[in-house]
């Protein structure tokens, strides 16, 4: 086990989209600092976020453009200004981008050309070499994608379809000056994000990421490396991954990833996968994969098929792959995502590598007293939520549940004098798991107005954001308690 998984800790669950501010989303600038000032005075050592990858037009981080790539609308303008790549007034300027911020940054890049320090330059370049083995690609697939009007890939013209050496290196002669805006936004992106977690790590929080297991088709992962996946010759998709019926769905998931193509990702010594890691190992201090089970086996559905009904488990190379990425990085901070349908040979799988596994409290009601959702069923090596970004806030679950069920967890929890929601949160932290992580929904005692995501839904997700007058004092000083009370101070 990773030592920093192998203590009492509390975390808190918020993306970076969600920090109060003055944009249409929160960023990597001031308010993030903030928050961790905040995690920091509360006792919490882990500030856990969802996947920081560039998304498509639904803003679904669990399907971006890159496996590698930072979301250049996360970066902090106040931030551009303050090293003098962008002007105040510009700042201040009406971009007839739709894109705001990209819209900024383009400024700040001509800035960052007229004015930066040599030693910023440098840095610049460095960056570029370092992050040679997935930049070059992306931010040429990025600067095609702009030409052909957002189009997928496998829409462009054949030659670029099929990355006819010629017309790519003609590309990029005649791309050369959107491709350097691109990597300058993916070394601004970086740069401010590790500087928020040297400021984070300085302060005794660590940062918790998510991986989600597969990429999106529409991806400079698939264009560039279609041998990595299970495509057709002419690039399409025959079979696309989900997940079966569950607790979220009745008909499933159907995600419309491409899955991979694991024999030639063996024959490679899963080089894909490693670099993936490298990239997120430099981001996070602990790392979850997210849909961990399909590393023994996914849920392939046939890519005609409009639900995910009618698919079948196809099985992976798990511990090959968790072996070569040991190999390469050695002691890797992973959680488990081992939520669903979850099998013997998936805690196998999960138990021989000594990787925490997730609970969930909002799971732990039902099926009797051997459920494993059940506090009581847990051991030290596992993380406890309240609920995930996937789940409904507590409060807006419980008001959703019979008063039967409710007498049943006050019953359980023992605690009959304190607001269910707030037991739940003193059952998740005061349990054995090693790690206890809380939505910030849950803290601000929000019902489901506040939830981050809808399975199954592509409307009106991942746009909740907090106020810090919802933070009460009260709330603040009682979380603050209940960490200490329960020996989980960072």
């Amino acid at each position: 086990m990773n030592d920093i998984l192998n203590k009492r800790r509390a975390g808190i669950l918020l993306h970076i989209t969600s920090l109060p501010g003055e944009g249409s989303q929160g960023d990597l600038g001031q308010e993030a600092y903030h928050f961790v000032k905040f995690l920091h005075d509360s006792g919490v050592s882990v500030w856990q976020v969802l996947p920081l990858g560039m998304t498509h037009a639904d803003g679904s981080p669990y399907q971006s453009l890159s496996a590698h790539a930072g979301n250049p609308a996360l970066i902090s303008i106040d931030w551009l200004v303050r090293r003098g790549w962008l002007q105040s007034a510009e700042s201040n300027e009406e971009c007839a981008d739709n894109c705001v911020t990209r819209c900024l940054i383009k400024k700040a890049y001509y800035g960052f050309l007229e004015r930066a320090e040599q030693r910023d330059k440098d840095d610049f370049e460095c960056f570029c070499q370092a992050k040679d083995f997935w930049l070059d690609d992306f931010a040429l697939f990025l600067a095609l994608r702009v030409e052909f009007n957002l189009q997928c890939w496998n829409q462009w013209p054949e030659h670029f379809k099929e990355r006819d050496a010629k017309a790519i290196k003609e590309a990029r002669r005649r791309l050369r000056a959107q491709i350097e805006y691109i990597k300058f936004e993916q070394y601004v992106f970086f740069r401010q994000w590790l500087e928020l977690k040297a400021y984070a790590n300085q302060q005794g929080v660590f940062l918790f990421g998510d991986i989600p297991i597969f990429v999106s088709y529409d991806s400079s992962d698939v264009w560039a490396h279609r041998d990595v996946f299970k495509l057709n010759e002419s690039g399409e998709m025959s079979v696309v991954t989900g997940v079966p019926p569950d607790y979220f769905s009745e008909t499933g998931q159907r995600w419309g990833n491409p899955h991979y193509n694991w024999n030639h990702l063996k024959k490679t010594g899963f080089h894909w996968w490693v670099e993936r890691m490298k990239t997120q190992l430099e981001m996070f201090d602990i790392i979850r994969i997210d849909h961990f089970r399909g590393l023994d086996a996914a849920w392939e559905i046939p890519a005609n098929e409009d639900t995910a009904i009618n698919g079948a488990w196809a099985k992976a190379p798990g511990k090959a792959l968790l072996n070569a990425i040991n190999a390469e990085h050695g002691s890797i901070p992973l959680v488990a995502e081992d939520l669903g349908i979850i099998t013997s040979d998936v805690e196998a799988l999960r138990d021989e590598f000594d990787l925490p596994g997730m609970k969930i409290l909002q799971f732990a009601f039902d099926d009797g007293p051997d459920n494993p959702y059940l506090p009581d069923n847990y051991e030290k090596n596992c993380v406890v939520y309240t609920g995930t970004h996937d789940n409904d806030t507590t409060l807006g679950w419980l008001q959703g549940i019979s008063n039967d069920a409710k007498n049943y967890i006050y019953d359980y929890l023992g605690h009959p004098a304190m607001p269910l929601h707030c037991a739940l949160i003193h059952a998740a932290l005061s349990s054995v798991a090693n790690l206890a992580v809380i939505p910030m929904q849950d803290i601000l005692e929000l019902d489901s107005a506040h939830r981050m995501n809808t399975p199954g839904t592509t409307v009106g997700n991942w746009k909740w954001r907090f106020q810090w007058n919802q933070l009460s004092h009260e709330r603040a000083v009682r979380f603050a308690y209940l960490v200490g009370l329960f020996n989980r101070k960072g």
